[in-house]
């Protein structure tokens, strides 16, 4: 068991060591959520399963707080409200469950961050293109090689890890690196 732990540790620090020399396309995305948010605009997340939850997380620090008191900053997760996922699931199909709340909450200018270790979920697909369509740009943590998600996106991050929790970890770093830069952009301004 001992081996298989270092093995995974081993594969989470050899992803983070290989994200370093990447941080430029960090400090990009999160300048475009910077942007973003200092003209009005809304940062919208979405994600399933293990990236739901990165996608709530993220939302969370913002409206919350990541490590300073602050004015809450503008962010919705379409993963948040189960009854209306539930709804749209049931009405529509599981594929529009972030589609269908992002053209209706949704204007031009703001930002979508998608996440997906795959970058194949039909409805994070769907999303981006809605995003597109809206005039909303559209962004992603990936994994992989990116998948079909990599070409609806206007700015993206991929991690090319095999695994998902490996893919999940870098991501994670990612997201707290991005709290870091938006919670300083508004305490500067």
């Amino acid at each position: 068991m001992l081996d298989r732990l270092q093995a995974g540790l081993q594969r989470t620090s050899a992803a983070l060591a290989a994200l370093e020399p990447r941080l430029g396309e960090v400090v990009t995305l999160g300048e475009t959520i910077v942007s973003a948010l200092e003209n009005g605009g809304t940062l919208f997340t979405a994600g399933n399963g293990g990236s739901a939850a990165q996608a709530l997380h993220l939302t969370e620090e913002l409206i919350g707080r990541y490590e300073a008191d602050r004015p809450p900053i503008r962010s919705v997760s379409l993963v948040g409200d189960p009854s209306a996922m539930s709804c749209i699931a049931n009405d529509f199909g599981f594929e529009t469950v972030f589609e269908r709340p992002l053209r209706g909450l949704a204007r031009p200018g703001d930002v979508l961050l998608a996440m997906s270790t795959s970058g194949q979920s039909e409805n994070i697909l769907r999303c981006l293109q809605a995003a597109r369509e809206l005039g909303v740009t559209s962004t992603a943590l990936l994994g992989r090689d990116g998948g079909p998600a990599l070409a609806l996106c206007e700015q993206a991050i991929v991690v090319p890890a095999q695994d998902s929790a490996t893919i999940q970890d870098i991501h994670q770093v990612v997201i707290h690196l991005l709290c870091e830069m938006i919670e300083a952009s508004v305490l500067e301004s």
